[in-house]
């Protein structure tokens, strides 16, 4: 390993810049809101209020599978949050979400608003409010839980950690891609190791576990994410691939993809949903 140069911490932590790299705008430490400004608000009792990052995706793949299901109160407004715009931190998002993360979503269909926050726990809320796509068996339903609070506690090694400083940072530091490469890595055999013998992260049922891992390790494996498959030999873990794969040809996994995206290929970009028709008609050159 090179020898990077010393640093010395000082004795009381100051704010003084930005730390640089792509994603710097949005990072500071203190909370709350930057600015004024109401969100919007479309027909539908669901409102989601996102990007689609990993996370942001988890809930609208969520809602396209309730959907497919026949759960017709799924059916959700998804109002884009330009988090490079620093639109989490404007006073509405803020109301609906204090930690200024995406995805962030209110339930208007109580007779008063419902917010969720934190995507694992918007999930569970899903599931519980539709009785879908979580096991009801006791051992499934842990198991469940198991692997769902597994991504929640993994991830962010695996974005925080080996995104930023392989993709990110604005200066490439041995030490931290090691470490972290190292860590995406032995994750990565978890999963391999657990589909080795399961079809899904609850065995032969599909489930919010699934639903909340794919958008990171799937991505991760199928090559879509940090173009960083090779350098982590991601292709490699063959269980975790084949298990990719096949979330990934769900048809409501491909249209959950699609909204609230703003990069990559313009046919899979939909940038705001408000109806289902919206897939069909692809509005996303007149919108944002």
């Amino acid at each position: 390993m090179s020898k990077e140069s010393e640093y010395t911490p000082p004795k009381v932590w100051k704010w003084d810049s930005e730390s640089g790299g792509k994603w710097a705008s949005i990072n500071r430490p203190v909370a709350g809101s930057t600015h004024d400004k109401v969100l919007p608000v479309g027909k539908h009792p669901l409102q989601l209020y996102s990007l689609a990052t990993p996370n942001g995706v988890k809930v609208t793949v969520m809602l396209e599978e309730l959907l497919a299901l026949g759960h017709t109160g799924a059916e959700y407004d998804a109002h884009l949050i330009k988090i490079g715009d620093g639109e989490q931190f404007s006073s509405g998002f803020v109301e609906v979400n204090p930690n200024s993360k995406i995805p962030a979503m209110l339930d208007r269909s109580t007779e008063a608003p419902i917010r969720v926050f934190e995507s694992g726990s918007i999930l569970m809320y899903l599931a519980e409010k539709f009785g879908a796509l979580m096991p009801t068996d006791p051992m499934k339903r842990t198991e469940c839980f198991n692997w769902l609070f597994w991504q929640m506690g993994s991830a962010p090694y695996l974005g925080g950690g080996f995104g930023h400083f392989y993709a990110y940072a604005p200066v490439k530091i041995e030490y931290c891609i090691d470490r972290f490469a190292m860590e995406a890595k032995r994750q990565l055999d978890v999963l391999d190791q657990h589909l080795a013998n399961n079809e899904y992260f609850c065995g032969d049922e599909y489930s919010i576990a699934d639903i909340a891992i794919w958008p990171w390790y799937g991505n991760l494996v199928l090559g879509r994410l940090y173009d960083a498959s090779e350098f982590l030999d991601a292709a490699s873990y063959k269980n975790v691939l084949r298990w990719a794969t096949q979330i990934g040809e769900r048809p409501a996994v491909q249209r959950g993809r699609m909204v609230n995206r703003t990069f990559g290929e313009p046919s899979e970009q939909l940038h705001e949903r408000h109806d289902a028709s919206d897939f069909e008609n692809n509005t996303q050159d007149k919108i944002g």
